[in-house]
């Protein structure tokens, strides 16, 4: 698994393309480099995964039971809009519209690198979502942060 990071700004052009900034582009591995796909993700942004980490969140998706309509519903929502990418030769992946409609993107957009993911939003959401931080954030990392070891949380993480 694959572990990216970084923030970075980006425009995209009229045609819907966007350049892969070659800082993020060289965390990617090699055999992954060309191959990528966007869905819509949660929170109105886009998702990009390379094409191997997407492999392996399907095949987890596979696993589900679509004899449960919860399950079903949520295989189609996740699936919806989910679209191969190729970068061009000149490091450009081209966006389809109706993901850029639904993400609100028109022309300054936000890449957000984490985990095995990259976030696509429009820069203006992205910042408000930022500004929105919680109050006691501190206590938001310490729920989502605690360890769960021999059936006791365990709060310290060190």
């Amino acid at each position: 698994m694959i572990n990216l990071m970084g923030e970075y700004d980006c425009k995209i052009d009229a045609k819907g393309r966007v350049m892969m900034p070659s800082a993020l582009k060289k965390q990617i591995p090699s055999e992954t480099q060309s191959t990528f796909v966007i869905n819509r993700g949660f929170e109105k942004c886009l998702v990009i995964y390379p094409k191997t980490e997407w492999e392996a969140i399907s095949q987890e998706l596979n696993k589900l039971n679509l004899f449960s309509k919860k399950n079903r519903d949520f295989f189609r929502y996740f699936m919806r809009g989910a679209t191969q990418l190729e970068l061009d030769s000149t490091n450009r992946l081209l966006i389809p519209k109706n993901l850029l409609i639904y993400a609100g993107i028109a022309q300054d957009l936000v890449l957000f690198a984490y985990a095995n993911r990259i976030e696509v939003w429009n820069k203006s959401t992205y910042e408000t979502l930022l500004t929105d931080e919680p109050q006691d954030f501190a206590n938001l990392a310490e729920e989502v942060m605690v360890r769960k070891e021999y059936g006791a949380d365990q709060h310290n993480v060190s």
